[in-house]
């Protein structure tokens, strides 16, 4: 529970000014959406595939994240698995689909990191969005965490 709040806190120090809240909200899934279909686009080795046909390094980076979460906070890992199982399902659909997986996760990810400069425009602009990248897992979690605050949902 403490380290999710030191982590919680410091990514929230930098989002107490949020210009365009809304927009900032639909970046960040987009970001990670993004983040993972590039991931999951890479060539992986033959094992992975003898494994199984869905590990790869976007699962893999799934898979991490949910250890994570529940490694900083059980009641937010809960709350953050049907996003993880939404964003898997969204890769594997996208991969039957026509369109270029890469391409897709590449158009999203320039969407996303626009998303998150308007969020930032008033307060830390281009540096905010860097580190919005280099936070790139907590920032759903620190959005779930305000979520759960609203509702009385301890974390």
């Amino acid at each position: 529970m403490q380290e999710a709040e030191n982590w919680l806190e410091r990514y929230g120090n930098s989002h107490s000014d949020l210009q365009f809240a809304a927009i900032y909200w639909l970046s960040v899934p987009l970001l990670i959406l993004a983040t993972v279909g590039m991931l999951w686009s890479l060539p992986v080795p033959d094992a992975f595939r003898q494994i199984s046909p869905i590990l790869n390094w976007g699962s893999a980076f799934l898979m991490a994240a949910v250890v994570y979460y529940f490694i900083i906070s059980i009641s937010l890992a809960i709350g953050m698995l049907p996003f993880i199982l939404g964003v898997a399902l969204a890769q594997i659909w996208l991969l039957e689909t026509t369109w270029s997986l890469a391409r897709v996760s590449a158009s999203l990810f320039i969407v996303s990191v626009i998303g998150l400069y308007l969020g930032h425009i008033k307060g830390g602009g281009i540096r905010a969005v860097v580190q919005d990248i280099q936070f790139l897992m907590i920032a759903p979690v620190w959005i779930l965490s305000n979520l759960y605050r609203r509702i009385g949902i301890p974390y």
